[in-house]
């Protein structure tokens, strides 16, 4: 029950897409914990309204992803950065939080700034400037007050760029650290179970679905045996398994949490699409290799991408543990060999074996990211 006597905080919410459903839907909660008074405004999604939030608008509309994407819907966007300034400025928040989504709620956070500056401006979800474009670094700390990054190694990127002062408050996946797999001993000898991952996204998936069939061909010519596992995001099982149906050595494809949770605990290798997945296969220590293919787009601004590495096991670590391909460096044959190798007892699978100990220590946190991007928030406000 809400003290009577605790001035009450109004802190409005700048949400793209679902991740940052998620995250704001854990910070609500987070803030209930530590018996953050406060009353909610702005975007939201399922999550986040399920919790009292009411959503200025569907953010479907501004859910995009890629460069063609947004041209297509640059109308309706730009007409919903203007309408979320406008709510923003008439409700007057204490605190304004922008998760996730940078091409969208950076552009809202630099019109409120000129706006009203006396408005708390914290950003949850660090943009990947150590990937690409890490001059947007110091240009976020003219409208950014605080960055609540949820990858260890971003506070001191940052400051070395420029940018606001930042805070790790831990990665949503590090609160499954303790749900994971035990440390693991030996290898399977036989069939092990290979889990095959071509992303989330539409653009991705399609890039990559030849290289992992091309593959799997590989090691069929090749004699070796093995259980292929392919989890899928439900909006594209129908698409993919039409696709992996057509070929000659198609893997079982799953779609529920559950199922893709029994994947990852059972699996000894993995295959997957550079993202969040190779973070979520080291914590389940899953040894795997990382591949990419750039759209035509993208590929036009691939001098914009300056990170020595994509691999987030790699970045928090500050060391090449998992080998990645992109593009033309793509070579099924290659994958297959590497695959073998990392599946069966030996140096090259005992490497990331020890490598993901140091990784699970270094994402380890004692609080939730929630109630510690909370208490942050908090603390934040109290200094203004």
């Amino acid at each position: 029950m809400a003290d009577k006597n605790t001035p009450v905080t109004k802190v409005y919410f700048v949400i793209g897409e679902e991740s940052g459903d998620s995250l704001g839907a854990d910070l609500i909660e987070g803030m209930k914990k530590i018996r953050f008074q406060a009353e909610f405004s702005g975007l939201a999604g399922r999550r986040m309204q399920a919790l009292g939030v009411e959503s200025l608008f569907n953010i479907s509309d501004i859910a995009v992803m890629g460069f063609s994407a947004v041209f297509g819907r640059l109308p309706t966007i730009l007409k919903r950065i203007n309408q979320t300034v406008e709510d923003i400025i008439e409700k007057k928040p204490d605190v304004l939080v922008l998760i996730d989504s940078p091409d969208f709620t950076h552009r809202v956070a630099r019109k409120v700034r000129k706006k009203n500056p006396d408005i708390l401006i914290v950003k949850y979800v660090c943009p990947s400037v150590w990937a690409w474009r890490p001059g947007r670094a110091p240009k976020m700390k003219s409208y950014i007050d605080h960055v609540l990054a949820i990858l260890p190694f971003e506070p001191k990127l940052l400051s070395e760029l420029g940018g606001p002062e930042a805070t790790y408050v831990g990665h949503p996946l590090s609160s499954r650290i303790k749900q994971t797999r035990p440390k693991r001993k030996t290898a399977k000898k036989a069939e092990p179970v290979l889990l095959l991952l071509p992303g989330s996204r539409r653009s991705e998936v399609k890039l990559l679905l030849p290289d992992i069939s091309q593959t799997l061909d590989v090691l069929k010519e090749r004699g070796y045996r093995y259980r292929a596992i392919m989890p899928v995001v439900p909006h594209m099982k129908e698409e993919i398994s039409a696709t992996v149906s057509k070929w000659a050595n198609p893997p079982e494809i799953v779609d529920t949490e559950e199922e893709k949770v029994a994947a990852f605990k059972q699996a000894d290798v993995a295959l997957a699409a550079s993202g969040t997945v190779l973070l979520e296969l080291g914590l389940y220590r899953v040894p795997m290799i990382s591949i990419y293919r750039l759209d035509w787009l993208l590929h036009q601004f691939r001098f914009l991408i300056f990170g020595w590495s994509a691999a987030l096991p790699n970045l928090i670590l500050d060391e090449p543990l998992i080998p990645e391909k992109v593009g033309d460096m793509i070579r099924p044959g290659w994958l297959a060999r590497a695959i073998e190798q990392l599946a069966q007892d030996g140096p090259e699978r005992q490497i990331q074996l020890d490598g993901f100990e140091r990784l699970i220590a270094a994402m380890s946190r004692d609080r939730s990211p929630g109630v510690e991007a909370a208490k942050k928030i908090k603390e934040l406000l109290a200094a203004k």
